[in-house]
């Protein structure tokens, strides 16, 4: 795969927590990633699940060009389209589409698609991806499957996303086969619909804090 994409996956390993958020109001994008730089949290994945995505991540990639903004639930190649003229920097998609993965591949886009089996596994490493999304994690089986399922596939690195919060994030970072987990319990909607973002800055320095001192233990 591109070295883009080998620079994304190690970026978002090194930051290892990165927020999943769904913005009904882009008027929140940036305040929202104030609050998650200011806690040391320089991530952050905006989904495609508004008619508000689009212009987050705009305002998000150019007013905070030091947070490493991204577009999850992607779904269609128009989303990849979109996500990118904003500014989005990697791409996530909750399953694996060949279409979608293929059109990112194809133009160095760094994509990492959504899979929780060996089939999905076995897709992505024929296009030469080995950084994946595990999704839903915790419904999937958490990180008991994640340590099963990667025995085959020595190089395969996962990020899981679904059902990770503060209290089960350091079991998955554990795991040699997970790079990074992504989580929304830091960047709740009803946090970021009532302006809370001053509890948005807290929660999330709190995972930072948890991973720092996971990694100098």
């Amino acid at each position: 795969m591109n070295s883009e994409y080998r620079k994304m996956a190690a970026k978002l390993e090194e930051i290892a927590v990165i927020p999943v958020i769904k913005l009904e109001n882009s008027d929140h994008a940036a305040p929202l990633a104030e609050a998650l730089a200011k806690a040391g949290l320089p991530a952050a994945e905006v989904t495609f699940r508004t008619e508000a995505a689009s212009r987050s991540i705009e305002i998000i990639s150019h007013q905070f060009p030091d947070v490493l903004t991204g577009a999850g639930t992607v779904l269609t190649i128009d989303q990849v389209k979109s996500a990118v003229d904003s500014g989005a920097r990697f791409v996530v998609s909750p399953g694996f589409n060949p279409r979608v993965v293929d059109y990112c591949v194809d133009r160095g886009i760094p994509v990492f698609p959504g899979v929780n089996n060996p089939s999905g596994v076995e897709a992505a490493l024929e296009r030469g991806l080995d950084v994946l999304k595990f999704f839903p994690a915790e419904a999937s089986g958490g990180v008991a499957m994640i340590n099963a399922m990667s025995a085959p596939y020595g190089k395969v690195r996962f990020m899981a996303t679904g059902g990770i919060n503060a209290s089960n994030l350091l079991t998955y970072l554990e795991s040699p086969y997970v790079a990074a987990c992504g989580g929304s319990w830091m960047v709740q909607g009803e946090m970021i619909k009532n302006g809370n973002f001053d509890e948005i800055e807290r929660l999330s320095a709190e995972a930072v804090s948890l991973v720092r001192n996971w990694r100098n233990r």
